[in-house]
Formats: C-alpha cells, sequence, structure tokens
C-alpha cells in the first residue's frame, strides 16, 4: 500500500503546498506543482437522472418535518472510522441518514431546516432541505492528488451539482456547516453517535432526550416498508438463496479447511452482487450452531454434524435479508437430527401462520414456543405440561432466544423504537420481519441424553405482512427435511 506525499490539506483555503512542507513527507518543487494543476480534461458529470430513492426519500423527510414543525433536524451520515494506522474501514451511512436520502456518503450531514415566513423568522410551512458534503478535490492547492482521501488516491467524489442532480435535495460544502451551526438560533435536534464534529457544533443548543426522541421517531418510521424497500428487501434475500446455493456446493472444500471457506464463499455472492453482508456471517458447524451468534468461524466442518448458516445479503442501496438453515454437511440428517429439525420447522410454520395484519407482534414467538415446550415435554427434557412449561419460562434453556425481529436498513431494524410501539405493538401491512425459532443442546449440557449434546437447529425466513396475511420472501430456500436433502443433493450434482 502506497504512502501519502504530504500532510492532508483540509481546504482551498490553506496555504499552497510549497510552504507546507514539515519534513516527513519528500518534497514537492514549485514547477512540479504548478504541472499538477493544469492540462487535465473537464469531467463534470451533466444530464443525470435523480436516484431510485429519490422520491421516497423526499416522502420521507416530509414526514419527518410535519412531526418536528419549527425545530432545525441534522442527520449525519458519519464518518471514517481508523482500522489500524492509516487505514480505515469500509464506511457505511447511517441508517437515518440512508432513509431520509438515499446516499451513502462518508462526512455528509442532512440539515432540514424550518422554513422562514414573511418576516424572515423561522415559522413558516414545513423545512428546507439542504446536504452538506464535501465537493471535489481541489486541484488548485494540490488537494486531489496529495491529500490521502484526495481523488486520486481514494477516487472520484460527485461535485455538488452532480449530487443535486442525483439526490434531489440542494448541496452545499460540508466544511461551512460547522460555524453554521453554532451560529444557529432555536431548538435543534440531532441524530447522535455518528459525527462527533457536528455534535459538538451543537453542545449547547441540544439536550439527549430530544436527540433521542427523534432517533426513536426515525426507528418507528421505518416500520412500515414501501414498495421500493419491499423490492430492496426481495433482492437482499433472493442474492442470500444463490448465497447458500454457492456454499452447499463447497462443502467437501469446507471439510478439507474450515468453517471460513463457507463464510468467504458466502462473501463472494455478497460482494458480487450485493453491497456487503448485512451481519457477520454464522457458519457455524457441529456444537458451534449452539452458541446464537458464532462468527469467528474458525471450526471443523465434519461430514455428519450439521452446520447452522445464518447469512444476508446487503444490497448496494443496503437493506439486508436474514435467513438460516440448518444443513446436514454429508446431505443426509441422522434421525435425531431430523427429529430435533422438525420440531423446529413445526414450530416455524405455526409462528409464521401468526403473522397477519392485525396479530400482536408477540403473536408468532408465542406461538413457535408452544410448540417447542410440547416438544420438549414430549421428549421427556421437561416436565410438563406444556402450559406449566411456557408460563415458567423452562422452555429457554434451550431456545434462549425471541423468536424474530423486524428486518430492513438494518438487520434488527427500529431497534430504538418504544416497546408499545415494537415489541407489544401491532403488525401492519408493508412490515418485515424474521421467524427464527430454535433449539440448541449445549455440549456440557448434562440435563439431556449425550446423543442430544451438541446438536442446535435453527430456521430463520424473511416475513412481509400483507394485507390478507403474510408472504414468505425467502420461500424458494426448501425448509422441510426432505426438500433440504433433495435440495441439496441437486447441487451436489453440478
Amino acid at each position: 500500500m502506497t504512502d501519502e506525499l504530504t500532510p492532508e490539506i483540509p481546504d482551498a483555503d490553506e496555504q499552497p503546498i510549497k510552504q507546507r512542507k514539515n519534513g516527513l513527507y519528500p518534497g514537492v518543487s514549485d514547477e512540479l506543482a504548478e504541472n499538477m494543476k493544469g492540462g487535465w480534461a473537464d469531467t463534470e458529470l451533466r444530464d443525470l437522472r435523480p436516484i431510485e430513492q429519490a422520491p421516497h426519500a423526499a416522502r420521507r423527510r416530509a414526514a419527518l418535518s410535519a412531526r418536528f414543525p419549527g425545530e432545525r433536524l441534522v442527520i449525519p451520515a458519519g464518518n471514517l472510522k481508523t482500522r489500524s494506522n492509516d487505514t480505515e474501514y469500509s464506511f457505511r451511512a447511517s441508517t437515518e441518514y440512508v432513509y431520509l436520502t438515499g446516499d451513502q456518503t462518508d462526512d455528509s450531514v442532512l440539515v432540514l431546516e424550518p422554513a422562514k415566513d414573511e418576516a424572515g423568522s423561522g415559522n413558516g410551512n414545513g423545512h428546507t432541505a439542504t446536504l452538506y458534503r464535501l465537493p471535489r478535490s481541489n486541484r488548485e492547492n494540490g488537494e486531489f492528488w496529495l491529500n490521502g482521501m484526495g481523488e486520486l488516491w481514494v477516487g472520484r467524489r460527485h461535485s455538488l451539482a452532480e449530487s443535486e442532480a442525483l439526490l434531489g435535495v440542494p448541496c452545499k460544502d460540508v466544511r461551512e456547516l460547522a460555524d453554521a451551526l453554532k451560529e444557529a438560533t432555536g431548538p435543534v435536534r440531532v441524530v447522535r453517535g455518528h459525527d462527533a464534529g457536528i455534535e459538538a457544533a451543537l453542545t449547547d443548543k441540544v439536550t439527549a432526550e430530544r436527540d433521542e426522541e427523534l432517533r426513536v421517531y426515525l426507528s418507528e418510521a421505518r416500520a412500515v416498508k414501501d414498495d421500493f424497500e419491499i423490492g430492496e428487501l426481495q433482492k437482499a434475500v433472493d442474492s442470500t438463496v444463490r448465497g447458500f446455493e454457492d456454499v452447499v456446493k463447497v462443502l467437501d472444500k469446507a471439510e478439507a479447511t474450515s468453517e471460513r471457506y463457507i463464510e468467504g464463499t458466502f462473501f463472494l455472492r455478497a460482494r458480487v452482487e450485493g453491497n456487503d453482508v448485512g451481519y457477520g456471517s454464522i457458519c457455524a458447524a457441529g456444537p458451534h450452531a449452539c452458541t446464537l451468534h458464532w462468527v469467528r468461524n474458525d471450526g471443523q466442518v465434519r461430514s455428519g454434524d450439521l452446520l447452522l448458516l445464518d447469512a444476508g445479503v446487503e444490497t448496494t442501496t443496503l437493506y439486508t435479508a436474514d435467513v438460516t438453515r440448518t444443513l446436514p454437511i454429508n446431505g443426509r440428517y441422522t434421525d435425531l437430527q431430523r427429529k430435533i429439525y422438525d420440531a423446529v420447522h413445526e414450530a416455524q410454520e405455526a409462528g409464521i401462520a401468526a403473522v397477519k395484519p392485525g396479530a400482536a407482534f408477540r403473536d408468532f414467538h408465542d406461538a413457535a414456543q408452544r410448540v417447542l415446550a410440547t416438544k420438549l415435554v414430549e421428549w421427556g427434557l421437561v416436565e410438563g405440561p406444556a402450559d406449566r412449561v411456557l408460563e415458567l419460562g423452562l422452555q429457554r434453556r434451550w431456545t434462549l432466544h425471541g423468536t424474530g425481529h423486524m428486518l430492513g436498513l438494518d438487520v434488527h431494524d427500529c431497534a430504538a423504537a418504544r416497546t408499545e410501539a415494537y415489541v407489544n405493538g401491532t403488525l401492519e401491512p408493508g412490515m418485515v420481519l424474521t421467524v427464527e425459532p430454535g433449539l440448541y443442546f449445549q455440549a456440557d449440557d448434562l440435563t439431556v441424553p449425550e446423543e442430544y449434546r451438541g446438536i442446535g437447529v435453527r430456521i430463520e425466513d424473511d416475513i412481509l405482512v400483507t394485507d390478507d396475511g403474510n408472504r414468505n420472501l425467502s420461500a424458494a430456500l426448501p425448509r422441510r427435511s426432505d426438500e433440504v436433502e433433495a435440495w441439496m443433493a441437486g447441487l451436489l450434482k453440478k
């Protein structure tokens, strides 16, 4: 990896490059600096059309404006984060910013400023939206080739005019924003946790309580998806299905290496067809399947064991799938594996059937847990009846987690929503959630027969609430044990 030539050049008002040399970097002659200023073609992009999200983002901003009239609202995309020394993690814009703009550019900030009335005060109707962004790298001061974040180092940024055309929002230089916010008057709210510099500029103007109200509103607003979002989630799921097929085809290679071969195989599909994986892939073979978030993925893959694969592709617009299948590594379940798998499948079927408009959010969890509690009683692992088990929560030793969550721009979407609006809320058409019951018999659990120990099974699908029930977005991936075996047999022959 190459090194930068000079210290960072923050803006065009800094001193010329030749006066900024500090002895730490190779020098730049006057002749070279002058030469680099000119001789470049005009690359401004014209006749750009708005991105597909633009009208949807505009409607979301209008709803936000109506919720907080007369208040300045500040929503940052976030900044790059250092991975080590002078390398950064791949940037992922804040969910709130993406939801309201469709943009994914680091260091950007959306500001909704109260519209002014005839007297010039901020008491008019609605808000004026402005996107504050970095313009293209400056060529006069050499930023484009000498700054480590300049155009020749990390790629071309859109100009402000290009950004306006793509996003449908007026754009200004973000380097002007901190000072403007310091001078701002009237009530202000900011989405915290993404841009420390912006928060510092607002220190004496905001309160944690008011800012939390903004974050909660934006979380709850994402609960019901529009047609664009549902389409993106279906794309994510479809790519995820192909990623699962990819994994099955290379299980023999995974056996020769480790779980990381599975992780890498799925990641390739995610990067080719989307932006990334939506979360750390869980590629849990054998007893690792009993660890709910096993993301080390460094264990052995053995014939005769199960593979619990919990993974999701994130689209280029940042909507993610979240799907789990528990697969027999050699293509055939043992009798005991099948018994446990079929019980989880039955529980999932009961949970999915409970997903419908007007149902309580908790209904699908309760339905799935009842099936699993009944099975545990039937198998003699806990004293019944099932009602007693459920009342005391005894099944949770082996079921461990809730049966699902909202899905969208975040794998655990709407996480900041109020309890009464989410967990204690009611399902509506357009909501997308996971249904994912599981049974996990830990390798050191002496309360179950030895043959159960080290078996973990989870089945997870992404379910859209429709006007008359639900639709399984991930239905293309087999779920019944016999269908899973037939599906795997067909892929392993190819």
